[in-house]
């Protein structure tokens, strides 16, 4: 995927405590959220729209995610592990070749999301909603192992 330049503004990183102001659903914006190569590790952006957001190599460790809405979301190579997912509306997103252990995806609502050769080492999906392509996808992740596959909803 080819994607733009990182954008040159010094304050960028910030913008994720904002997040999307206009048409958050769909991710449209009056610019890119460029989060790339941010450090957000252990930061607070519970209940923040981070639709549309750019999230390649960024890192989010054990970060509070608690209500965000990830729509449209491209965040491959990030890390996410020890993020707290409760509640979170994540909807389109790819996080390919990220990093999740640990990760608490809790009651949250996962539809059309990507996670090829993500780390999923004891994510919590305890009452998450999974839709059914994305659980046939997390059920072939190899990491993807005894209670996580119980509460993702594989069958064998």
């Amino acid at each position: 995927m080819r994607l733009p330049p990182i954008d040159t503004d010094p304050n960028r990183c910030e913008r994720a405590f904002v997040g999307n102001t206009i048409g958050q659903a769909n991710a449209v914006s009056d610019r890119v959220l460029d989060l790339r190569k941010c450090d957000l590790a252990k930061t607070d952006m519970s209940t923040k729209t981070l639709s549309g957001a750019l999230m390649v190599n960024t890192n989010a460790k054990d970060a509070n995610m608690r209500e965000t809405v990830m729509s449209k979301v491209y965040a491959p190579d990030a890390n996410f592990s020890g993020v707290d997912f409760t509640n979170a509306v994540i909807d389109r997103a790819t996080f390919d070749g990220s990093d999740m252990i640990g990760t608490n995806f809790t009651n949250a609502v996962i539809t059309g999301v990507s996670f090829e050769n993500v780390d999923l080492t004891n994510a919590d999906f305890t009452d998450a909603l999974v839709g059914k392509e994305d659980v046939k996808r997390l059920c072939e992740n190899s990491t993807v192992v005894d209670e996580t596959r119980m509460q993702v909803g594989c069958r064998n």
